[in-house]
Formats: C-alpha cells, sequence, structure tokens
C-alpha cells in the first residue's frame, strides 16, 4: 500500500483540482469489459479512499449516473469544462468511498495495484506482473486488504449504521 498522506490531483485543464488526505484504502486495476469501454482504455486503475478525505481545491464536478455490471449504477463526477473522469462512486459504497482515478493524480506512478481483478477479460497482449495478485473476477477484501484498510472501511461502514438510525 502507498504510504502517503497529502496527494493532489485533478482534470486535465486545471479547473477541478483536488487533493487525497490519507494514502488509499485500496489501489486495483479493473480489467473488466465494462471499465475498458467507459475509459476507452485496457483498464481501470482506480485508488478507493474514504469519500471525506478528498477534498476539492477549486470549482465543482459534474455527476454523471452510468450503468455498471451490477446493475446498480456508479456515479461518475467530471470536470464540467474537460470532461475528465476523476473519480467514481458505486452505490455499494455511497458517498462513502470514492473511486480515484488514478491517472488523474499529479503523481500517478505513487499508486500501482495492490491486485489485478477481472483478468478474465483483460486484454490477450496485457501482461501482469507476477508480484501483484490477479484474480479471474473480484475477490475478497479481507483477503488482500491491509489490516488498516480494514479498520477503515469498518469504521466508515459503522458510521454508516449510525447515521442510517
Amino acid at each position: 500500500m502507498v504510504d502517503i498522506s497529502i496527494h493532489d490531483g485533478g482534470c486535465t485543464g486545471r479547473a477541478v483540482p483536488y487533493r487525497v488526505e490519507s494514502a488509499p484504502l485500496f489501489v486495483h486495476c479493473c480489467h473488466c469489459r465494462w471499465c475498458q469501454r467507459e475509459s476507452g482504455a485496457s483498464f481501470a486503475l482506480n485508488a478507493m479512499i474514504e469519500g471525506d478525505r478528498v477534498r476539492l481545491l477549486q470549482g465543482e464536478v459534474e455527476v454523471v449516473d452510468t450503468p455498471s455490471a451490477s446493475g446498480k449504477g456508479q456515479r461518475i463526477s467530471r470536470c464540467p469544462t474537460c470532461h475528465v473522469a476523476l473519480w467514481s462512486n458505486y452505490a455499494g459504497g455511497g458517498d462513502a468511498v470514492r473511486f480515484i482515478r488514478v491517472g488523474t493524480l499529479d503523481e500517478p506512478d505513487l499508486f500501482p495495484p495492490d491486485a489485478h481483478i477481472f483478468t478474465a477479460s483483460k486484454q490477450r497482449w496485457v501482461v501482469l506482473p507476477a508480484d501483484t495478485p490477479a484474480v479471474p473476477e473480484y475477490y475478497e477484501d479481507a483477503e488482500l486488504w491491509p489490516a488498516e484498510s480494514l479498520a477503515r472501511r469498518a469504521a466508515l461502514q459503522a458510521r454508516a449504521r449510525s447515521q442510517s438510525q
């Protein structure tokens, strides 16, 4: 897992800069066909982080609701000017967890994937590194996430439960 506390990012035109205020929970590289289609690339590289640890420094995002393979959809936050996707929120995590598009970070090399997912549908020419976990579909978080990230996720879930009561 990446050991950083603050990292900046933003869209291409810098109309919507943002700041990540802690290390991500987990970074995964998704090779599913949905991510391939939505990104126009061979995979999507996402750093999952608590929503309250991502702060807009300027501007506002345009939220676009899109379908997802789960059928629950996702909300993609884009720059309203250049339309670059900055992060997504999936129905399962709601606003509590943002999936930051690693390529929008100022130093994306600091966020290599902790795991490759949905590799059953990866492009045949993509070669995965032997030292990074790779699974044909999704994984059990407890099997791959560091203990600290699991504790942070449990805190998010507890907060969500208390707010719904």
